[in-house]
């Protein structure tokens, strides 16, 4: 077998990217060849002793960067959130003045977008404002994200970068979030990268230590132009009638009903509030019943203190008797726990090293990723940073974020791998979309679920400008599909048309950035009819191209129609034919509108000049008017119903007009042949 520098071709596929939603997005593909690793410095290649014969807290910094495993609150990890308003404590703490007069601007903007209320929305700017002015590194963000969409200040994009700036060197993560998202944008990927190495360390550090928590990604409320009820429904939390049946199940006593009922707790998953003493109390109801998962859980929680006093001696027995059950992620658990020496007489690297490789055997993305930080420092074993590369690439690709951190740091630095910042910014930027910040997308789902979109839409604004694509998208969306004017709130009141189709546009466009074929082809038809922008069919054109990168068929239709006519791209019938049979053969449900525009070339180069060509180029503009005169004249409810009529009698009158003609006179009746059934059949009159 050839050395591993020379093996090491290997495709990454980026499981974070499996959203709960139906998104149609491509997955996001990482592939390293022998070029990334040309070259590249590494750390030196030393033998580390065996713990078990030296002092062992000599390697436990180099082990573990992240430092203890510690349950702290969004609060602690997000300086700043918005959950004190949006998930207010019963007996909140006092807060200094400054916070205070900042909580209570937010706390107006908040209740602003919900009632549509202009005065409140200007005393929230102000408010914010004057606590801005006073130094409040928090107001200063949310002053920023203001000035960013242009709600209660007129849109400065200068002045938003400016607050944002003082913010994040005050400490606001918001405000880095939003700042690394703009510096990626512009391709300024060095600063970029650095604001998303801080944010996906915060992330990182609140990760669970044997096995990785459920993908909680924002929900995408909607598929393509239509809402995504199937996604909605189950995010209605205790509403759901799966969970009720799933609760229902765990009550009669089923295990695996149980364990679910946990894990929905623990993580707040399917638009369940976090609530560790019930997911507590189910996990024991499980482990009743010998459920193995629920054990591990159990070694998590009494590690971390999430709910309960922290305990090693109770996490380690728990977590052995998972492992017991030859449950993969409880062997990383539990080599984790001699690594830190937790519950154990003494920290063994060995020990750790034998259960990190069961834990990898059984394909256990944990047991990769410490394998590969084992290797990567020279803990207990040989520093060989290549092999490291090799677990973590392992680890990423069964979708450990840990392992997508170190990945990063990799390609940032230019150890193990190849310096490419770009790549590393992304993969930072993966992360630190896991952080508490994230929190934002559960509150914006719940407003929208509850009929508040003016409060959906504003959450999902913010989360947008820190750079969420499916949040970008779905304010985009509301901002298009919401027919109340009050939902959207402007520079100086409420949105204007202009002002809600300049946002709805500048969103779908970060969207259509990201990867989002939907948002290209959305975009590409602002500017093919003028929606919010001026009328631009080059590009118009540029964006059909990028949906037609993602394998768009409408995209590829609407090219070969812009070919056909010469709109934006050259007048070419040959490279219209092409597009329209790319349409096709990417969706067969085009088959028909494909099967038009075919015989509409073929029309246009057999009878050039001629009146069916006209007709063909005018139909764009009759369709509008006739459209109007069916929906006002024809669809109207007392029209339609005499329209109903008119045509079945019209029908009645028909038939009987051509039974008449038809009928056979009774002599010829008589003497017609009997004949069998199935010749009838054929003879009968066309």
């Amino acid at each position: 077998m050839p050395p591993l520098k020379y093996r090491l071709l290997l495709l990454l596929t980026l499981s974070l990217l499996a959203f709960t939603s139906v998104a149609k997005l491509r997955p996001y593909v990482l592939v390293l060849t022998q070029d990334d690793l040309r070259d590249s410095p590494s750390l030196p290649t030393i033998a580390t002793e065996s713990p078990d014969s030296s002092d062992p807290e000599s390697s436990d910094s180099d082990w573990d960067e992240f430092g203890d495993p510690e349950s702290k609150s969004d609060d602690d990890l997000d300086p700043g959130s918005w959950r004190p308003v949006l998930d207010p404590d019963p007996e909140p703490a006092p807060a200094p003045e400054q916070s205070s007069l900042y909580y209570s601007g937010l706390s107006k903007l908040i209740s602003a977008s919900s009632s549509g209320d202009v005065v409140l929305l200007e005393e929230a700017a102000r408010e914010i404002e004057v606590a801005a002015k006073k130094g409040e590194a928090h107001a200063r963000s949310v002053l920023g994200f203001l000035y960013q969409m242009g709600i209660g200040r007129e849109r400065d994009q200068a002045k938003a970068f400016l607050f944002h700036h003082f913010a994040a060197d005050a400490g606001n993560l918001h405000s880095k979030m939003a700042l690394a998202h703009t510096y990626a944008r512009q391709d300024m990927y060095e600063k970029a990268a650095k604001l998303y190495c801080e944010l996906a360390e915060v992330a990182v550090k609140n990760f669970l230590i044997s096995k990785d928590a459920p993908v909680m990604e924002p929900v995408r409320i909607h598929v393509g132009a239509e809402e995504n009820k199937e996604a909605l429904r189950k995010s209605r939390g205790e509403d759901d009638e799966d969970f009720q049946i799933l609760e229902y199940q765990a009550q009669k006593g089923n295990a695996a009903a149980m364990y679910k009922m946990g894990l929905f707790y623990y993580f707040g998953l399917r638009g369940l509030r976090r609530d560790p003493a019930k997911a507590l109390s189910w996990f024991l109801k499980a482990v009743e019943k010998g459920e193995p998962r629920s054990m591990e859980y159990l070694g998590e929680i009494y590690v971390r203190g999430v709910g309960v006093e922290r305990n090693y001696t109770k996490a380690m027995e728990w977590l052995t008797l998972a492992a017991k059950q030859q449950l993969g992620s409880a062997y990383n658990g539990v080599g984790y726990m001699y690594v830190k020496g937790y519950g154990v007489e003494r920290k063994n690297f060995t020990k750790a090293r034998e259960l990190f490789e069961k834990a990898a055997h059984n394909e256990d993305a944990g047991g990769y990723y410490n394998l590969g930080v084992l290797y990567l420092k020279g803990v207990g074993v040989k520093k060989d940073v290549k092999l490291a590369c090799k677990y973590f690439l392992m680890a990423a690709n069964n979708g450990q974020p840990k392992a997508f951190y170190q990945l990063a740091k990799m390609f940032h630095t230019g150890v193990g791998l190849k310096k490419n910042l770009e790549t590393a910014t992304a993969l930072y930027k993966l992360v630190a979309e896991r952080g508490p910040w994230n929190s934002l997308s559960r509150w914006a789902l719940e407003a929208y679920l509850k009929g508040d979109v003016g409060k959906a839409l504003l959450l999902y604004s913010r989360m947008a400008e820190l750079g969420y694509e499916v949040a970008q998208s779905n304010a985009a969306w509301i901002l298009d599909k919401a027919g109340e004017p009050s939902l959207c709130l402007g520079a100086s009141g409420l949105c204007t048309d202009t002002e809600r189709h300049q946002r709805a546009h500048s969103l779908w466009w970060q969207a259509s950035e990201q990867g989002n074929e939907h948002a290209a082809l959305l975009i590409g038809d602002a500017y093919y009819y003028g929606r919010g922008t001026e009328k631009d069919y080059e590009r118009a054109a540029e964006a059909y191209k990028h949906a037609r990168s993602q394998a768009n068929a409408q995209a590829l239709f609407n090219l070969g129609y812009m070919h056909e006519h010469g709109q934006g791209l050259p007048y070419d019938l040959h490279l219209a034919k092409r597009y329209y049979d790319e349409a096709l053969e990417t969706d067969s449900a085009s088959k028909l509108p494909v099967t038009l525009a075919l015989t509409s070339l073929w029309i246009r180069k057999n009878y050039a000049d001629s009146f069916l060509v006209h007709t063909i180029d005018a139909l764009p503009e009759m369709y509008p008017k006739i459209e109007a005169w069916v929906e006002n004249t024809i669809m109207e409810e007392g029209n339609a119903t005499i329209l109903t009529l008119f045509v079945c009698l019209l029908t009645v009158l028909y038939l009987r007009e051509w039974q008449r003609r038809h009928a056979v006179p009774p002599a010829q009746e008589a003497a017609a042949p009997v004949q069998p059934f199935n010749e009838q059949l054929i003879q009968a009159p066309h």
